[in-house]
């Protein structure tokens, strides 16, 4: 079976007034626990409901392990990296050290960064195979100028810590790879006020 993908068009934020073409997948509906683990199940010893529960006792002990700060690391799936961040309404330590100190009581854990192994992007790449949607191509154009999508982060990142691409991709109405080349430029701008912390996956931008 094939996976079906169409060819983005996006404006180009380097040329105004131009627009780029990039392929993406159609998704479709989404595998669940139930499925993921009846397809394990067939050809093994092991009945799907097994499956099942050893999936779910892993991701609990995956927790655990993330907890105490170890990265897990499953090979021929990826490494998964707990990720921290302030809660609703704490405000951030400054850099210069005015102001008040963040305490382990206005920290929680935000979520988790996931890297995936290069074994399963080779399977992936080995068992996909692609044909053209016959979908219309969309366009994705900004509303507000790049100016005022630059404010909106900075005032963004006045109220949190961080910032990811799908956070300003919703933010401002820019397709996330639009998203994400706009914010490698501001992280590249001198006194744009955003930086950049972390690499590939981990990466997040930060107030400058």
């Amino acid at each position: 079976m094939s996976a079906r993908y169409v060819m983005q068009e996006v404006v180009d934020l380097h040329n105004e007034g131009k627009t780029l073409l990039y392929p993406r997948m159609e998704l479709q509906s989404g595998c669940g626990l139930d499925e993921l683990a009846q397809q394990v199940a067939e050809g093994t010893t092991f009945g799907a409901g097994e499956v099942k529960g050893v999936i779910c006792l892993v991701a609990r002990r995956m927790a655990m392990m993330m907890a105490t700060g170890r990265p897990v690391t499953l090979d021929g799936i990826g490494t998964f990296t707990p990720a921290l961040g302030l809660k609703k309404g704490r405000e951030r330590e400054k850099a210069d050290g005015n102001g008040t100190r963040r305490n382990a009581a206005s920290i929680e854990v935000s979520g988790v960064h996931f890297r995936a192994d290069k074994e399963l992007v080779r399977e992936l790449r080995q068992y996909c195979h692609l044909e053209r949607s016959p979908r219309q191509r969309r366009l994705h154009r900004p509303t507000l100028s790049a100016e005022e999508r630059l404010a909106l982060a900075r005032r963004y990142l006045e109220r949190c810590p961080v910032m990811r691409v799908p956070d300003y991709a919703a933010l401002t109405g820019l397709s996330r790879t639009t998203a994400g080349l706009e914010l490698r430029r501001w992280a590249e701008t001198e006194g744009s006020g955003i930086g950049a912390q972390g690499v590939r996956s981990h990466k997040v931008y930060v107030r400058k």
